[in-house]
């Protein structure tokens, strides 16, 4: 036998080593599986490229810059995610925390989105600090379910109303606030047919019908003129923009995110990201099969992950990432490892290359997938305990809210204060942790010392 032979029967070939490092054969997959799987979830998720543009736009920030950051968080996070935890969940700029971010901190309390950036990137940062230390875990765990749920429902109300008013559905109104919107309108039609299409498509369950909603409204919107038209490969396909305009911008107003207002932004930030990245966890990883006696395995490298992606988001030029629970519909094609998480970072990486495409993706072609969005978040309803009333205030006025002030913190704040004392006064003062005390003093402090529109 050749010498040459023998080196290579010694050296395990790269599908091998693969297979050692993701456990592909242990867990039941292939490296085909994984691919398809990693791509399901990619056009699961792949609205975000569009979604958080235009969100975070209506902050005064530069689309393009965005658009590349929203990419490369998806790619950093998802192959940190992959490669650390081995979990097939992807990682990218998430809905609800882009919102806060946009329409509570920018423009409800008139911060600068250089100094918003700044606190994602502390918070971030305090992410891996509490991370490490295993007090991340603790703090989370003091918040009792119903407000976790509360909040997350609150969020999707909230969602869902952005949407609705970027469709043209509800509209201002002197007289009661807000209305129907005129139905006629070619831009209020358009949004409407992306919403029913959409909602076809996720109840026939077909994979990526977020996304395929999107793309089936911007052709019709196409063809009817409602949103321009590509007449060019370069309308289409080009490098990616620049993020001059946003990178390192974290840094610029660094000193700003030390006072009580940011702190609570980032208190915000903090647990709406846990609350994701905690959820998703648990839903994927029984979904998948990994859940051990009631626990997720190496839950602490995949915390780790999402706040690797939100230090670097932050930097790039984007809200806070969180782990995408779109990527049960990987799972669901079969992908049990990491390596489905890192063929969906890939597939973002490509998709950077598309940028012009956010000409075609108006507000009207995004609105229907906040819309949706906000209906999924909504179902944490069902987990709140609404025949107990020391739970139904704190955990109604924390949903409410939010969409009717338009401020996620304002929501969260009142179900932080009204919980302990309704506790109290339900004589239940062993079921409050000492943590959510801390919190009643923060925010009895947020709301009245700083000034609220």
């Amino acid at each position: 036998m050749s010498t040459q032979l023998k080196q290579e029967q010694q050296q395990p070939s790269t599908t091998s080593r693969i297979d050692r490092y993701f456990q592909l054969t242990a867990l039941g997959t292939s490296v085909r599986t994984e691919l398809i799987a990693g791509f399901t979830t990619f056009l699961a998720m792949a609205y975000i490229l569009f979604v958080n543009p235009n969100i975070l736009g209506a902050a005064g920030m530069d689309t393009g810059a965005v658009f590349v950051a929203t990419g490369l968080v998806a790619v950093v996070g998802s192959l940190t995610m992959g490669l650390l935890a081995n979990y097939p969940i992807a990682i990218a700029p998430g809905m609800g925390l882009n919102a806060f971010f946009a329409y509570s901190v920018v423009i409800g309390m008139g911060i600068s989105w250089q100094t918003a950036l700044s606190g994602v990137l502390v918070s971030g940062l305090f992410f891996i600090v509490l991370t490490l230390s295993g007090i991340r875990e603790t703090i989370v765990n003091a918040i009792p379910a119903p407000l976790k749920m509360a909040v997350a429902a609150g969020i999707g109300f909230f969602i869902a109303f952005i949407g609705l008013k970027n469709a043209g559905i509800v509209v201002a109104n002197e007289a009661t606030l807000v209305s129907l919107g005129s139905l006629g309108t070619g831009t209020t039609l358009l949004a409407v047919f992306g919403l029913v299409v959409s909602a076809l498509l996720m109840a026939r369950d077909i994979k990526g019908g977020i996304f395929i909603g999107m793309l089936l409204t911007a052709i019709v919107g196409m063809i009817f003129g409602l949103v321009p038209t590509p007449t060019a490969i370069s309308d289409v396909v080009s490098m990616p923009p620049s993020m001059s305009s946003t990178f390192g911008q974290a840094f610029i107003n660094f000193g700003d995110v030390f006072t009580l207002q940011m702190l609570v932004v980032i208190l915000t930030f903090f647990f709406i990201d846990f609350f994701d990245t905690a959820g998703t966890l648990v839903a994927v990883a029984r979904q998948a099969g990994i859940m051990k006696e009631n626990k997720v395995p190496r839950a602490s490298k995949a915390l780790l992950a999402d706040s690797t992606a939100t230090v670097a988001g932050a930097i790039f030029g984007t809200s806070t990432a969180t782990s995408y629970v779109e990527s049960s519909a990987g799972v669901a094609a079969g992908g049990r490892t990491g390596l489905t998480a890192v063929f969906a970072g890939l597939f973002f990486g490509l998709a950077l290359f598309f940028s012009p495409l956010l000409a075609v993706v108006t507000a009207p072609v995004t609105a229907p997938a906040l819309i949706i969005v906000g209906v999924l978040m909504a179902s944490a309803l069902l987990d709140i305990d609404w025949k107990k009333i020391e739970i139904a205030v704190p955990a109604f006025l924390t949903i409410i809210m939010m969409p009717l002030t338009s401020s996620i913190a304002t929501g969260i704040g009142l179900g932080f204060i009204l919980y302990p004392l309704m506790m109290i006064a339900k004589g239940k003062t062993k079921e409050i942790h000492p943590i959510m005390y801390g919190m009643l003093v923060i925010f009895l402090a947020y709301f009245m010392f700083l000034p609220h529109a």
